[in-house]
């Protein structure tokens, strides 16, 4: 016990910091005050362990702001989508054709791409070993482009995005199947519950919506959880603006002629809705891609679902159409099987490293 005697401090037993702090100083010094000897004792194990709590805390820091970043550059991209999905169902509504919308979205985006890439990793990224995967990626990915702009015009905005949400039940169902991913109890617990979710959604008598454009745009989310698989490959050797590049540019070979054939004149308000679908799909392209570069997807990944937000506000601002009942019921259990999909593969990821390091 410290015993006070006047303004100095007392040490029946010195402990050993200060006498190790007393013996570094010249010459006699008396013992310093009570709020100097803490300061004096707690002085050797901050000295000692500054620099590794400094290290610490800027690492911590450093990782804050980078999955700030992620998260920002992820509701930007979600934003942008929902407003090209506004963009295209406006463009049906004024009947302009889906080759026209199709090419004009891959049309506006390459110059923005493009630029992306003169920006970031420059024109030698975009040399290819693999330019057979990048066609198959393309043709793909255009298929589920041209299913997903159908369901949009089929179906009201809110319920369109709540199934394109499908994407990554269907895409741990290819992981199983084509990857030979080990897939749990768990996930495939999720698969079925987000199955349900569908169910409920599109039942017969249980909806107000066509079953033809709901299964359009299954089908397209089907086929974006296969281009989902392909990436997952892909990204081994390309890096993320030499996909997008080649996706853009080697969709413009059969949507050129298409255009030529399908092309009508249009006054200035349609050719802004073609503009817009092309620089609305750049940027969340572009936001989304960059995103992983900040962050894992498991951490990014909520963001996505507020492009169900701006849906369901447009759609009901523009078309006065709110989510029917089923589809109010069905909307969460798919949104929940996917959030937990994204997370059960975070976390065992995370147990692997572990393993690993251990």
């Amino acid at each position: 016990m410290d015993a006070v005697v006047g303004r100095r401090i007392e040490y029946p037993v010195k402990p050993p910091r200060l006498a190790q702090a007393e013996t570094r100083c010249k010459g006699p010094r008396p013992l310093p005050r009570s709020s100097e000897a803490i300061a004096v004792i707690l002085s050797i194990p901050l000295a000692q362990m500054s620099h590794r709590f400094i290290r610490q805390a800027v690492i911590a820091s450093a990782h804050q702001d980078r999955r700030l970043i992620a998260l920002g550059l992820r509701f930007m991209s979600a934003t942008a989508f929902s407003m090209m999905s506004v963009m295209i169902k406006l463009a049906s509504d004024h009947h302009i054709g889906l080759p026209e919308i199709l090419f004009w979205r891959q049309a506006g985006a390459a110059p923005l791409i493009l630029g992306w890439v003169l920006i970031g990793p420059g024109l030698a990224s975009l040399k290819t070993g693999r330019l057979r995967l990048h066609v198959t990626r393309s043709l793909i990915g255009l298929t589920s482009m041209t299913f997903m702009f159908t369901g949009l015009s089929l179906l009201p905005l809110a319920e369109a995005t709540v199934l394109g949400f499908t994407m990554p039940i269907f895409a741990t169902i290819f992981a199983a199947v084509m990857l030979h991913e080990v897939t749990g109890r768990h996930r495939w617990g999720a698969v079925i519950c987000g199955f349900i979710g569908v169910l409920i959604m599109v039942a017969p008598g249980g909806s107000h919506f066509s079953l033809i454009g709901a299964s359009v745009a299954l089908i397209a989310a089907v086929l974006s959880a296969l281009v989902t698989v392909l990436l997952r490959d892909m990204s081994k050797t390309e890096p993320p603006a030499t996909t997008a590049f080649w996706f853009s540019a080697l969709s413009l070979i059969p949507l050129g002629p298409m255009l030529i054939h399908f092309g009508q004149a249009h006054n200035p308000t349609d050719w802004l809705l073609l503009f817009s679908i092309g620089a609305f799909g750049a940027v969340g392209q572009i936001g989304m891609t960059s995103s992983l570069k900040w962050a894992p997807v498991s951490t990014v990944v909520a963001v996505d679902y507020v492009s169900l937000v701006w849906t369901t506000l447009c759609g009901w601002l523009i078309w006065q159409a709110l989510p029917t009942a089923s589809a109010m019921i069905g909307a969460p259990i798919i949104i929940a099987s996917g959030l937990y999909i994204a997370w059960r593969e975070h976390w065992l990821q995370r147990n692997r490293i572990k393993e690993i390091i251990a």
